[in-house]
C-alpha cells in the first residue's frame, strides 16, 4: 500500500490548522500593514516546492506557500473580526479600529451632553 497521498491530506489539514492561530497572532501584535511578509514568504515557498523534486516535501512546501497566500485575505478578515468584538483587540494599536474610534467619538459626545 501507498500512503503518501494520505501522508499528504494529512499534513494539509495540520497545516491549515496551525496557520488560524498564526493569523490570530499576527494581528493582534502586528496588524494589517505587514500582509507582505506572508506574501514574499508565500511566493518563496512556492517557487521552492517546483525546484524540490521529493513529491511529499514539494507538496508540504507547497500546501505552506499557499497557506501563506490565503493569509493574506485572513489576516484583513480577522481585523474585521475584532471590531466586531469577536476577538481581543490590542490595546497599543486601538487607533488602527474604526470601531474604536467610533466608540471613543460616541463616549467624548455622551460626557459633553
Amino acid at each position: 500500500m501507498y500512503f503518501t497521498g494520505l501522508a499528504i491530506a494529512v499534513c494539509t489539514f495540520l497545516i491549515i490548522g496551525l496557520f488560524h492561530p498564526i493569523v490570530i497572532k499576527f494581528e493582534y501584535y502586528f496588524g494589517t500593514r505587514q500582509w507582505w511578509l506572508f506574501l514574499l514568504a508565500g511566493i518563496a515557498c512556492i517557487v521552492l516546492s517546483i525546484c524540490i523534486e521529493d513529491t511529499f516535501i514539494s507538496s508540504l512546501i507547497g500546501v505552506i506557500g499557499a497557506s501563506m497566500l490565503w493569509s493574506i485575505g485572513e489576516i484583513f478578515e480577522q481585523k474585521k473580526r475584532v471590531e466586531k468584538g469577536w476577538f481581543p483587540m490590542n490595546p497599543k494599536r486601538k487607533t488602527e479600529y474604526s470601531s474604536a474610534i467610533k466608540d471613543e467619538q460616541g463616549s467624548n459626545n455622551t460626557l459633553a451632553n
